[in-house]
């Protein structure tokens, strides 16, 4: 589904991460983890062209990422950033709608249906007329998750998804991204929570000195 070949990143004569090599296969979970500041992060923008690499081929599906019209890739590539990157000026509905309506040309009443019930799903559909500044952090999460969700992309990225979250607030965000996996989304999850991975991911990788290797680990009883 997704692979690839020998990427490397540079800022100036500063090596990010160089020939880095990995696929991933349709409904696998693929975590990233390493030191603060490693690249992970990077390494995920590159794979939806939010961030530029400098050599190197990302292929989906067989296609060059880089012959791809962004908008599209972006459609198939969805990524979660750990600052949930939500409208402040938009309800929590408006911002799960929003994109439902303009890229994927849903009614407004269907595309408010499906993000009626996803929010839901996740315990916060007496939420749907709140603003973003009205949320816990861990409630923001979840509704930029779920947004990502309802665009129904090939490949979900999550990058850091519970970093700036206390205790409790990381147990909605992992319980919601333990349900993806359930429902057998292909995700690649950038992440401190160790523990977390090993019991969800089908492969590990350790970026570390500027390169990514798989990590052999034993996968934990699942949540």
């Amino acid at each position: 589904m997704l692979q690839i070949k020998n990427i490397s990143k540079y800022y100036g004569n500063n090596v990010i991460f160089k020939d880095i090599s990995f696929d991933v296969k349709k409904g696998e979970v693929v975590s990233i983890v390493g030191p603060s500041g490693s690249g992970k992060s990077t390494l995920l923008k590159c794979l939806n062209r939010l961030e530029n690499y400098d050599s190197g081929k990302i292929l989906l599906n067989n296609t060059d990422i880089k012959d791809m019209k962004i908008t599209e890739l972006r459609q198939k590539i969805g990524l979660v950033f750990q600052e949930y990157n939500l409208f402040e000026h938009l309800t929590v509905l408006e911002n799960l709608t929003i994109g439902l309506i303009k890229i994927l040309h849903f009614s407004k009443e269907e595309a408010e249906r499906k993000a009626i019930t996803m929010l839901r799903k996740v315990g916060l559909d007496e939420k749907k007329y709140n603003y973003p500044d009205e949320l816990s952090g861990g409630q923001q999460q979840r509704v930029a998750i779920i947004r990502t969700v309802l665009m129904k992309p090939q490949i979900i990225l999550l990058d850091e998804p519970t970093s700036a979250l206390d205790k409790e607030m990381k147990k909605e965000v992992l319980k919601l991204i333990d349900e993806m996996v359930k429902d057998d989304m292909t995700l690649i999850i950038v992440s401190h929570e160790e523990e977390f991975v090993k019991k969800i991911s089908d492969r590990i990788f350790k970026m570390k000195n500027h390169t990514l290797k798989e990590i052999r680990y034993e996968k934990t009883k699942a949540i």
